[in-house]
């Protein structure tokens, strides 16, 4: 009784905002309908390696093609583009952290449609996660879990050097930042040894941090390393 008297008095004082540009909507963790139709949703033709949208249905593109992945496969809700990056600036900077939910909710469509998956999300490097006061990828794996009902392992990652910020880097210079940096944590490889496994991250880029993770997943014993994520750079970006 008290929330239904509360809630309109909070709502009026302060409405919920569109998480893309901040105007007024009717509820919590929307979209407008303006930024809705900004978002280019990830559906249709998709390389098997990288899920790169492809205009033909053609099983992997060229760029897999000559260098594998180290994963086995990946997917994302969206295109990287100015709405989607807004939403992910919000959550990782703007400490805007209700944000993981409405990512999580958007990212499930594109999710293993069948298997048994246990969620594992890319770590950040302690220090990274003092500055911050948290790490987004595992907060959306959290969410993530809660929709599908999937075991979520959020320690099972860990950085064990600190690395610059990999925005604007090229692909080369991204693996060899990354090299020798994440590993699995003593404790949690038992629990994933022969399981298939979903890498959850923010943005995927060059692919470099899902291969760093898929690496060092699979040395700890994983069968199978899948990765997911909120947003996806394009070839032509």
């Amino acid at each position: 009784m008290l929330k239904a008297i509360v809630a309109p008095i909070i709502d009026f004082a302060l409405p919920p905002r569109c998480a893309g540009c901040g105007s007024i909507v009717p509820d919590t963790l929307t979209l407008c309908a303006a930024c809705w139709r900004q978002l280019t949703f990830l559906t249709g033709n998709g390389c098997e390696c990288c899920g790169v949208p492809l205009d033909a249905p053609i099983a992997v593109c060229a760029p897999c093609l000559a260098d594998p992945p180290d994963h086995d496969g990946a997917s994302a809700a969206v295109a990287y583009g100015d709405v989607s990056r807004t939403i992910i600036l919000k959550l990782k900077h703007g400490r805007k952290i209700g944000l993981a939910s409405l990512v999580a909710k958007l990212m499930v469509s594109a999710l293993p449609k069948t298997g048994a998956w246990v969620i594992v999300p890319v770590p950040l490097h302690p220090f990274r996660i003092w500055l911050r006061g948290f790490n987004q990828s595992a907060l959306i794996a959290a969410e993530i879990a809660r929709h599908t009902g999937w075991a979520h392992v959020p320690d099972a990652l860990i950085r064990t050097k600190r690395t610059p910020m990999l925005g604007g880097r090229g692909a080369a210079e991204r693996r060899r930042l990354l090299n020798g940096t994440i590993a699995v944590s003593a404790d949690y490889k038992p629990r994933l040894k022969g399981q298939q496994l979903l890498l959850i991250d923010d943005v995927y880029t060059s692919g470099a941090t899902a291969n760093a993770c898929a690496r060092a997943l699979k040395r700890g014993g994983a069968a199978q390393v899948r990765a997911a994520c909120w947003a996806r750079v394009l070839l032509d970006d």
